[in-house]
């Protein structure tokens, strides 16, 4: 079994999730199988269908005959659950984090920790890489990555150091890619700036928020009244469109209204305030330091 990370908010995010014996739950972010395990604890005759679009997660499959392992993108969870002659759901979890296994295998290049190809890729199938996006995307797409994603302070330093670079040699390695913005890095505080630059490439590489958005989407056709919405974000980004959604029904702007002025909204959310880890859990896991659970129920 491959070493994944500890869950956050495990208890926070089980609860919230609200299981019933018989229900039927999707874990739309499988990795090592933390939350799929005590999910499946709590079930006697219900079923769990878990998606992980990474081949590496095939390995960490639980042999149970109430689950089920799809190695396919969140986003396409519906589907699926058409395939599986599944109907509605009684609630579904999604840990946006991602895991110690990226990060600690240097050739997936998910950190600047190690040197490698410049990957990033979750389905290593697709052809879209780290590499691919910062040699061919312009300044003003580059710009837009590294501003709107990882909220790079000094993006327009940092683009013109990729640009000017890549004129003369195709970005090939994380150590190249590092070599060319050392510049650009402040003193005192690489690690900060540097996991935003390597954060910023990977949801872009991934198409991370767009997947989002479906899944929460489909999550809103998928669950049954009364069932389960329970996502956990760690940047700002990604919380903003779950809160958006969970609140209004959509990712900007107000509610929808009937011609009655009734607001046309598929969730409530269970916790008015947002969740976040205690200071045990965040000493034990510092990536637990920027997690935050939002819990919702079909209306």
């Amino acid at each position: 079994m491959n070493i994944y990370h500890t869950p956050v908010l495990l208890k926070e995010s089980l609860e919230g999730l609200n299981i019933k014996p018989d229900g039927v739950y999707v874990d739309a972010t499988f990795g090592g199988g933390g939350h799929s395990k005590e999910i499946l604890i709590k079930l006697k005759k219900g079923k769990l269908i878990a998606f992980d679009q990474d081949t590496d997660a095939k390995a960490n499959a639980i042999n149970e005959k109430r689950f089920i392992f799809v190695n396919a993108n969140f986003r396409f969870f519906r589907n699926f659950l058409r395939y599986y002659e599944i109907g509605e759901i009684d609630g579904l979890i999604a840990d946006m984090g991602v895991s110690s296994h990226h990060f600690d295998t240097g050739e997936r290049g998910f950190s600047y920790r190690y040197d490698g190809e410049l990957d990033m890729r979750m389905n290593k199938g697709q052809k879209f890489t780290a590499g691919v996006l910062l040699n061919t995307y312009t300044d003003k797409q580059l710009h837009d990555v590294f501003v709107n994603l990882g909220e790079v302070e000094n993006a327009r330093k940092l683009v013109g150091a990729i640009v000017q670079s890549r004129a003369t040699k195709k970005f090939e390695t994380i150590g190249q890619f590092l070599e060319t913005i050392k510049t650009c890095i402040p003193k005192h505080n690489e690690n900060k700036y540097l996991s935003k630059v390597f954060q910023a490439l990977r949801i872009e590489v991934n198409s991370e928020l767009d997947a989002l958005k479906e899944m929460l989407q489909s999550s809103a056709k998928a669950i049954k009244k009364g069932g389960r919405l329970v996502v956990i974000t760690y940047h700002s980004q990604e919380d903003r469109l779950v809160k958006n959604f969970i609140k209004n029904g959509k990712f900007e702007g107000e509610a929808d209204k009937d011609i009655y002025g009734k607001t046309n909204v598929p969730f409530e959310p269970v916790n008015k305030k947002v969740i976040v880890p205690m200071d045990v859990e965040v000493e034990k896991n510092n990536r637990a330091r920027s997690a935050k659970l939002r819990i919702a129920e079909k209306k």
